[in-house]
């Protein structure tokens, strides 16, 4: 093993203001606690004075290697100061120690001796030991090392260089997990082979985690990128070093996330109480962005329940359509036994769309305390609960103070607030109640306060709610076109990003409040990038690189599934010419859905829900219009390749 691996950045401290020999071990000491190398700072730092009482580790000429092997060492290290006139370290020269060395070895093996007595070879030689002295930075101090270590064993360095492993380790993960997760775990994968340092990206996306990070391979990394979106699990990472950003970073930026695990400038990672307890040491996480990562949270795991339960209530509409039952009034979807069972089985699975937002952003906030009194938040707030109709009605809710969408999203927050007061308020409590408070205090506590929470507010929310409902209904058509124009061009503004996802969310909630023209011009926003740009690379090649060519036809299916995502390297390589033409051909298509007065009762599925909807035959008019305006746009504005070979 090269002490260069042992050896980080982080580790070093030049000119170290120590004045005696105990100063000079504490100051090593939290070197290696800061890096996250010990399990316990003062049993290692008992080891390292025992192993000083046999005799003093100072082989003088300025020199000395404190060393000790600990159980509570977990990861094999070194940590290195220099100190400006030297300590009286007890050298056998009488020489003050102004280069030193501290190793810290597992119990298991004699890893100490063996570093140890390459140390010595390479601190033999007095101009070595002149330059590491003469280092103006911990970067310069590695990099001579590694000069020296490559000299010494050169061998050894390419047996090294070849051996299995990762240097490095990601996560990615967005909202949604179909595109942004992929994209970056692609570029950062990449950057690595790139850059030559070997690295593995696990993949949070909609189908789960791919690719997983395993115990041996994060306790032999060098670090890890986590470039996210929402939450990630981040216990497993304890003591070590940690980039954390977005996911559009991991897209744009993977080179410069990379060099900063390299060169030991990323924080070392330390989870409390065993949660994830996350330290964004890539970028100063604004207010806002805190905010859309706990929303994403609860929008990614609630995106199943509105596809799979829409498309079940579409599919009711459809069979009782083949039934010869599209007339029958009220009961339309769930009139033929195959149409009802269909139908409420999406229906079931609809309802739990608010209480798993609610519950997922509550979890994002409090970590898993918060998940119990989010999705009570949630039902409250799909039910209509109030102190009212719960002390006299039981579980039969106020159809007038269902808060809704915006009842699960207030609920979710408060939840995990809530609990996170909760945490600091029995805090108090001694370390022998840590396995009780999360499973028995925090929820139950928590299931109580939101539950009262919510009854008051539910009617507050729930008038806002119908007074919003009553103002979509008596739109007028000027309103209802303007509407459905802002809406679809929202879909095409990021694909996926915030303005994307705030359409979209409007959308979903608009359906259960019987506003399906809204989900239409939602619908058709998103389909309409990705085929445009398919259109684009079919007939407008000069417009585009040979790669983005061969890729073009993939966007004709993304796009008919409503996966809007398969637009975003094409936006990413162009976005002020590519965006606003997909903006374009979005408002186009909205603005024609209003007019011909489609409505979609589907919130996902793409063409393959076009059956159920109102109008279905002007529904592919307008997806057909909407696409070509925006491939014209970008026939426009783009300009022609220098070359597309």
């Amino acid at each position: 093993m090269r002490i260069i691996d042992l050896l980080k950045a982080n580790a070093i401290e030049l000119n170290a203001s120590v004045a005696t020999k105990n100063e000079a071990i504490d100051k090593m000491v939290a070197l290696h606690e800061a890096c996250g190398n010990l399990a316990d700072a003062k049993a290692y730092k008992d080891a390292i004075l025992a192993r000083e009482a046999q005799g003093s580790t100072a082989i003088g000429e300025g020199i000395a290697v404190p060393h000790a092997k600990s159980d509570s060492v977990k990861t094999p290290a070194l940590s290195a100061i220099t100190v400006a006139g030297g300590v009286d370290y007890g050298a056998p020269d009488q020489k003050a120690s102004d280069l030193l060395f501290m190793i810290a070895a597992p119990l298991d093996g004699d890893l100490h001796l063996e570093i140890l007595s390459r140390l010595m070879v390479m601190l033999m030689e007095p101009e070595f030991c002149t330059a590491l002295r003469n280092a103006k930075s911990a970067d310069e101090f590695l990099s001579i090392i590694d000069a020296k270590e490559a000299e010494k064993y050169p061998d050894e360095v390419k047996t090294v260089e070849k051996k299995e492993g990762y240097r490095i380790l990601a996560v990615t993960a967005c909202p949604t997990g179909i595109a942004h997760t992929y994209m970056a775990a692609e570029a950062l994968e990449k950057a690595g082979e790139k850059m030559g340092y070997a690295l593995k990206a696990e993949t949070n996306g909609s189908g789960g985690a791919k690719n997983i990070l395993t115990k041996k391979e994060i306790a032999e990394c060098d670090g890890i990128i986590i470039a996210a979106d929402k939450n990630v699990d981040m216990a497993r990472f304890d003591g070590k070093p940690v980039v954390k950003t977005s996911v559009s970073n991991g897209i744009n930026k993977p080179e410069e996330l990379i060099s900063k695990i390299i060169d030991g400038k990323a924080a070392i990672y330390h989870a409390e109480s065993g949660a994830g307890t996350s330290v964004d040491d890539d970028e100063k996480e604004g207010f806002g962005r805190k905010i859309y990562k706990h929303l994403m949270n609860g929008v990614s795991h609630m995106l199943p329940f509105v596809v799979g339960g829409g498309v079940l209530i579409a599919l009711g509409f459809l069979f009782d359509t083949i039934a010869g039952n599209a007339n029958v009034g009220g009961t339309f979807g769930f009139t033929h036994p195959i149409a009802a069972v269909v139908f409420w089985i999406g229906k079931a699975a609809f309802a739990l769309m608010l209480p798993i937002l609610s519950a997922y952003i509550a979890q994002s906030i409090a970590d898993r305390p918060g998940l119990l009194p989010g999705m009570v938040g949630g039902v409250f707030a799909s039910s209509g609960y109030t102190l009212s109709s719960l002390a006299q009605n039981g579980l039969t809710g106020d159809d007038s103070a269902v808060s809704g969408f915006l009842g699960a999203l207030f609920a979710g927050f408060v939840a995990g607030i809530v609990v996170n007061i909760l945490k600091k308020a029995f805090s108090w409590l001694p370390n022998s109640m840590d396995g009780i408070k999360p499973v028995f205090i925090y929820p139950l506590f928590g299931t109580v306060l939101m539950g009262l929470i919510m009854s008051l507010v539910n009617p507050i929310i729930g008038m806002l709610n119908t007074g919003l409902s009553n103002g979509l209904s008596s739109l007028g058509e000027t309103s209802k076109l303007l509407l459905s124009i802002v809406l679809a061009a929202m879909m095409a503004t990021d694909m996926g990003g915030p303005f994307n996802k705030a359409a979209y969310v409007f959308g979903t909630a608009a359906i259960a409040d019987g506003n399906t023209w809204i989900m239409a011009a939602v619908m058709i926003g998103g389909m309409v990038p990705p085929i445009a740009i398919a259109l684009s690379t079919s007939f407008n090649k000069k417009k585009w690189t040979s790669e983005e060519i061969k890729s073009g036809p993939v966007n004709y299916l993304m796009g008919l599934c409503f996966i809007t995502e398969g637009a975003i390297p094409y936006a990413a390589s162009d976005p002020l010419r590519v965006i606003p033409s997909c903006m374009v051909g979005s408002a186009v298509a909205g603005a024609l859905t209003s007019i011909f007065n489609v409505a979609c009762p589907a919130p996902h599925g793409g063409i393959f829900t076009f059956i159920v909807c109102d109008h279905p035959l002007l529904y592919i008019v307008a997806l057909i219009a909407g696409s070509v305006a925006g491939a014209f746009m970008l026939a426009v504005l783009k300009k022609n390749q220098a070359s597309k070979i």
